[in-house]
């Protein structure tokens, strides 16, 4: 079976964000993982992992204002001095909290801006990132979500996100597959899993429809957990999830 991390954004929202970390470990999670931790004192968040031996799996790169609606300013040239300025403020956090992986998040490419602009500042942007963290030992990676959940988003496919990997050219630059997104957007998902496996550095999962935990939907988790298994990848794959019914009462996929 592989590691699970508990996505904390999403799960165990039953408790204030703190309490969230002593939920997990008592879930039975060794890591975790979350959308955002600048909201928070950093020295608070690296207490709740040592105390509770959690692994700080992943975070995302400052992405904007996600309460107006942003979802990622990494595609907006106009935006590239904040894009600059968030990757310091995360590496702050990495570092401090142990975490060796961040995702970018592209975000929404405007009605007025070109695709082929777009794309230039990603590449341009991932590239930077990665360089810089690089120099902590940091992985970046680069996320693929479909454009049903978020309509607009520039990069929603596995090949897209390999091209950018590719154009950026940076070792520590790696795909991070969600399994949801891409149910969605593409299918197909043992073999796809197994085509970019050399280049994956993080998997998510929720199942669809509804994005709630492994088992409420359509897709064979039990078969697509062996078959990640036998390809041998051994890095984590986060629990970014809506339970359906609650967070405890939806574990019974992780014992099975």
């Amino acid at each position: 079976m592989p590691k699970f991390a508990a996505n904390l954004t999403m799960m165990f929202t039953e408790y204030p964000f703190m309490a969230r970390f002593a939920a997990a470990r008592k879930a039975g999670f060794d890591g975790v993982e979350y959308l955002f931790p600048y909201d928070f004192p950093v020295q608070d968040i690296a207490q709740e992992l040592a105390t509770h031996q959690l692994t700080q799996v992943l975070f995302n790169l400052p992405a904007g204002d996600w309460a107006q609606g942003e979802r990622g300013i990494a595609c907006l040239p106009e935006r590239i001095d904040e894009f600059r300025s968030g990757v310091e403020n995360a590496i702050v956090y990495a570092k401090a909290l142990g975490c060796r992986r961040v995702n970018c998040l592209a975000g929404k490419k405007p009605d007025g801006l070109s695709t082929e602009l777009a794309n230039t500042t990603l590449v341009n942007n991932l590239t930077f990132a990665a360089n810089r963290l690089a120099e902590h030992g940091i992985e970046l990676v680069i996320e693929a979500i479909n454009t049903r959940d978020i309509p607009g988003f520039l990069v929603n496919n596995s090949k897209q996100a390999a091209d950018l990997i590719a154009q950026a050219g940076r070792t520590n630059l790696r795909y991070q597959y969600d399994i949801y997104h891409m149910q969605i957007m593409e299918g197909d998902l043992a073999k796809t899993i197994e085509r970019y496996l050399p280049i994956i550095g993080h998997i998510q999962l929720a199942d669809n429809p509804g994005r709630h935990e492994p088992g409420t939907g359509e897709i064979n988790y039990p078969f697509l957990f062996k078959h990640i298994d036998a390809l041998g990848y051994d890095g984590w794959i986060g629990c970014e999830y809506v339970p359906a019914n609650g967070t405890e009462a939806g574990l019974g996929w992780l014992n099975n």
